[in-house]
């Protein structure tokens, strides 16, 4: 039966990972794909991997509450801050900061899935990687890498893949390969080198400057200068 269940998941991987090919990152498929990896093998292991980082056990133990940011409240935070460029973040492009599927926080697999959905908008800022297709691939390279969330490591497979495979000399590409593979050679830097960022409590230093939390963590090559990074959309 175990064996059974786990060929029908990788089945609903793969269709889940065209939907989400077909439509350009639709987050309906996405959160589809999360939860279809909630109990897992991989997610066993991811959830492992977590409370093996240091602050990762406790965190999860005290089932440490899903974000819920005041965007009016941080947008008057100082300029530099964690708070004002996440807030910047959020309204400069028209995101809505509770676009995540709600989900209980009951199971460690469920409460680790949240933590994730609710904070990587966070993990923009502080690495400085873009919200763009090549961006976002870099953001997920970081905790695919960190902890072995199971959606990001196969979401940034198949973005190789695909980008390899559009690899041609006549028109544009959806993904270009050369700039892709830069942005996940940095992203994998930042993340043998930084702490766990699954595991920062971020909500108790909104105020503080982005830098001096990149300091903090270690990220000492953020991408925002680079083509695929944030550039000016957020000033830290």
């Amino acid at each position: 039966m175990p064996r059974w269940t786990e060929l029908l998941r990788s089945v609903n991987n793969l269709k889940l990972l065209a939907a989400i090919g077909r439509s350009g990152g639709d987050l309906h498929s996405v959160a589809d794909l999360v939860d279809n990896m909630l109990k897992s093998p991989q997610m066993d292991a991811c959830v492992r991997r977590f409370r093996a980082v240091p602050g990762g056990g406790e965190m999860m133990d005290q089932r440490y509450p899903p974000l819920q940011p005041d965007i009016e409240r941080m947008i008057q935070m100082p300029v530099g801050s964690l708070g004002r460029g996440y807030a910047q973040l959020i309204r400069e492009l028209n995101y809505d900061p509770e676009f995540f599927r709600p989900r209980p926080i009951d199971t460690e697999a469920r409460w680790l899935t949240q933590r994730i959905a609710t904070t990587h908008d966070i993990h923009h800022v502080v690495t400085g990687f873009g919200t763009g297709p090549v961006g976002e691939n870099g953001v997920l390279m970081i905790t695919a890498n960190q902890i072995g969330f199971p959606a990001y490591v196969l979401l940034n497979s198949a973005a190789q893949l695909n980008s390899f495979r559009q690899q041609s000399p006549h028109g544009a590409v959806q993904l270009d390969f050369e700039q892709l593979s830069a942005a996940l050679a940095q992203a994998m830097a930042i993340a043998r080198a930084a702490s766990c960022l699954a595991a920062v409590r971020w909500e108790e230093g909104w105020e503080r400057p982005v830098q001096s939390w990149r300091e903090e963590l270690g990220i000492r090559e953020p991408a925002d200068l680079e083509s695929y990074g944030l550039g000016t959309t957020v000033q830290v």
